[in-house]
């Protein structure tokens, strides 16, 4: 299942880019490497790699709606960045979802803005209805904010 066809994007996500798709079994399973780029951050691009199980895999477990939720995510700057309006709180904000399952799972990244150190945090991790998942991936990407000149 490529995960750019089962996108669930509130207003303003961002979407993911496939940069590669590497084979890692016989039965069809994958490493999926994509890229999403920070629709409030100006010059931040991030890389998400999941596994990606194929049709193959899950007929032959027998767990058709299991996907694993290991994911890694890489965040750099790629050109000036220029924050917008983005939520300062603990609680960050979401950058991009998109559907693991076909039932409850989502694989999230979410951004924290870290006032104090002027670094945004990309947290990936996977969302799940019944119970939440430990596995996770973070990258921070420092920001050095201009002064305005002296007049």
């Amino acid at each position: 299942m490529i995960l750019g066809l089962a996108l669930l994007l509130p207003a303003g996500a961002a979407s993911a880019e496939q940069v590669a798709k590497i084979g890692v079994d016989w039965v069809g399973n994958d490493i999926v490497v994509e890229s999403i780029h920070d629709p409030k951050v100006e010059g931040v691009t991030c890389h998400l790699a999941y596994f990606s199980r194929s049709v193959l895999d899950r007929l032959s477990q027998g767990n058709w709606f299991e996907d694993p939720s290991n994911s890694a995510i890489e965040c750099t700057q790629t050109g000036p960045i220029r924050l917008g309006d983005i939520r300062k709180g603990r609680n960050g904000e979401d950058v991009f979802n998109a559907s693991r399952s076909l039932l409850f799972k989502s694989l999230r990244v979410k951004r924290i803005w870290d006032e104090e150190n002027q670094v945004l945090i990309y947290l990936a991790h996977a969302n799940e209805l019944t119970e939440g998942s430990a596995k996770m991936s973070i990258s921070t990407v420092p920001v050095l904010l201009q002064e305005p000149a002296a007049e």
